[in-house]
């Protein structure tokens, strides 16, 4: 394991080695009573936690509330369950979790993006347990619903979680701790689902947020062993059309990534094709999209300049990436990822990886797997014009900064990445 997934493991974990639990949890009772009455700020808890609470706290949960709403009826359930991407690699979940649950005396539960109960197994005792807070099937365990919990501050943070006690905003939730990981597609970076084990707060460990986060790293893989199976597929197509072309083209899936190429280096990943607009590739220049079986063919729009230019106009609302080469095309941005191709724009060719984006953007080295699922987001919208491994600015493409210092955005900016821009 990398120094850096080590750091952030350790981060994510609620107790130590050797805590005296008992102590911990009547400390963190004492925190927790204080903040509510106004005599304690609620950053004298764990960083992970402040934000939890200050969120939940400004969307008027009540700490005394009983079960969540709902849940949704049986039918709702099995429709959500029919649909939900995690399907094909539930066995590996349950082969990972559900007999060390069981004999944890806790239970193992994945939901969907929404934080809906969509799967919940493991020891019987707990789950009956379980029932009398409402953790059941069809409940939303969302932090605008139930607080600070594993399951929604997973969702809220984008990664992994363990929350311990009275760490739990909702005072009938202080005697369980749960340990919670979102589960992204591989291919664009969007959030599935979340796996989660609960249990007893005496039950507590802190090897739990390695074994959760471990069943994610294989449900992630499996996902994307089925990716690489429908690219083989596409491939089978693509290549002999590639080979019946003049010039560089490729064949691409929906996402963007490469099946085949021809006339080009390796290339990975493109943008999302989209039937109603062009498509800058890193190497070519606007390509014009045509659906085939499966995917869609890349080929050059027209035989002008494939040099491409890169200018940001963070005025704009939304902010907006403007790529121009022998046409022009405009990609709105977020806010995070506006603030993202202002730090690889200051990164130059060096780039940054995922640890340095994370502590420019957070402040910390604690938001790996958030910065790289942002990474995927962003790459699905902007393709070759972004490289991996580190993360930076294609080489090849001009970035025009004119003005962007003297950008309204950028003076007024509280966002770490941009406003380093303007004090740089």
């Amino acid at each position: 394991m990398a120094d850096d997934d080590v750091r952030e493991q350790a981060s994510i974990c609620a107790v130590r080695p050797g805590t005296d639990l008992g102590r911990h949890a009547r400390m963190l009772s004492q925190l927790h009573d204080a903040v509510l009455s106004g005599d304690a700020a609620p950053d004298r808890a764990r960083r992970l936690i402040a934000r939890s609470w200050d969120r939940v706290r400004a969307q008027g949960v009540n700490p005394d509330a009983g079960d969540p709403p709902g849940p949704l009826d049986a039918g709702q359930v099995e429709q959500r369950r029919s649909t939900s991407p995690l399907v094909p690699v539930l066995p590996a979940l349950r082969s990972a979790l559900t007999s060390v649950a069981e004999d944890a005396r806790h239970v193992m539960v994945v939901t969907d993006a929404d934080g809906v109960l969509l799967w919940r197994e493991g020891s019987t005792a707990v789950r009956r347990r379980a029932d009398g807070l409402g953790f059941t099937e069809g409940a939303n365990w969302s932090e605008c619903s139930v607080g600070t919990n594993a399951i929604g501050t997973a969702l809220a943070e984008g990664g992994p979680v363990q929350i311990f006690s009275a760490e739990h905003f909702v005072r009938s939730h202080h005697r369980w701790t749960c340990t919670a990981a979102p589960v992204h597609d591989p291919r664009s970076g969007e959030l599935l689902g979340v796996v989660d084990v609960s249990g007893p707060a005496e039950t507590i460990h802190p090897t739990t947020v390695a074994l959760v986060n471990t069943a994610v790293r294989l449900a992630e893989a499996g996902l994307w062993q089925r990716h690489e199976a429908r690219l083989e597929a596409l491939r089978t197509i693509g290549a002999p059309m590639l080979a019946g072309t003049s010039g560089p083209g490729l064949v691409v899936d929906d996402h963007g990534w490469v099946a085949a190429v021809t006339g080009l280096p390796g290339v990975e990943r493109v943008a999302a094709p989209s039937a109603d607009r062009l498509i800058a590739v890193h190497g070519i220049g606007p390509c014009l999209p045509e659906p085939v079986p499966g995917g869609w063919l890349l080929r050059p729009a027209d035989s002008g300049s494939s040099r491409m230019r890169l200018r940001l106009d963070l005025d704009a609302r939304p902010p907006q990436a403007v790529v121009e080469g022998s046409s022009r095309w405009v990609h709105p941005l977020s806010t995070r990822h506006a603030e993202v191709l202002v730090l690889l724009a200051r990164a130059g060719t060096a780039g940054l990886d995922s640890a340095a984006l994370s502590e420019s953007l957070y402040g910390d080295r604690a938001h790996l797997v958030t910065v790289r699922a942002e990474m995927s987001r962003l790459r699905r919208g902007l393709g070759g014009i972004l490289l991996a491994r580190p993360y930076r600015i294609a080489p090849e493409v001009e970035l025009d900064l004119t003005g962007l210092r003297e950008s309204r955005v950028v003076r007024d900016s509280a966002a770490p990445g941009i406003a380093a821009l303007r004090d740089s």
